[in-house]
């Protein structure tokens, strides 16, 4: 057989969502082995992640899912939708230690505000920001206005504009007004 040929093969999704045949699994995932806590300094390396990380780890993965699929994220290549911000948010807000305290938000977490001022990141871009009936809109308006600044009497109306502009001195007088203004 082919290499390529199971390779783009169409996942079955019952099978992905499902639950999987326990044996499968390792009995640690979603919850705490039963017994006594290991130490964390002196327990093997599969021991720690079975009592510390994947019983807060893996419920993490599940709802970052969740929020994947509700955000479309598998529907399209680009997404406003930032996983890591979310598992972070979500593994803040869901740690023991905090359970007393109430929601706090990705940017308002002090570890996150501290790396923030030293790594500022890049705005989104409008275009992962706007729906599609949004961008439409804003892409039809342009586009009117454009197709009215091409008409004759517009273009016209737009020289008269400019001339008057230049004949009155309108840059200097507004100049004058607002430097009149700021003085008082």
């Amino acid at each position: 057989v082919p290499l390529d040929a199971g390779m783009f093969q169409p996942l079955p999704m019952e099978e992905l969502f499902s639950a999987p045949a326990a044996q499968d699994l390792p009995p640690m995932l979603g919850k705490t082995p039963s017994g006594e806590p290991p130490d964390p300094k002196k327990c093997s390396p599969r021991e720690y992640l079975e009592f510390y990380i994947f019983p807060v780890l893996l419920p993490g993965l599940a709802a970052l899912l969740h929020e994947a699929e509700k955000e479309k994220c598998f529907e399209g290549k680009r997404t406003k939708f930032v996983p890591t911000d979310f598992l972070t948010e979500w593994l803040y807000n869901k740690n023991p230690k905090r359970k007393d305290e109430s929601f706090t938000e990705l940017f308002s977490i002090p570890f996150v505000k501290d790396w923030l001022k030293d790594h500022p990141r890049p705005p989104i871009p409008l275009s992962l920001l706007l729906s599609e009936e949004e961008a439409s809109i804003l892409i039809q308006s342009f586009w009117r206005g454009y197709r009215v600044r091409c008409d004759s009497e517009i273009q016209e109306l737009r020289q008269w504009q400019k001339k008057l502009r230049e004949e009155r001195h309108i840059n200097e007088v507004v100049k004058i007004f607002w430097t009149k203004q700021e003085a008082k």
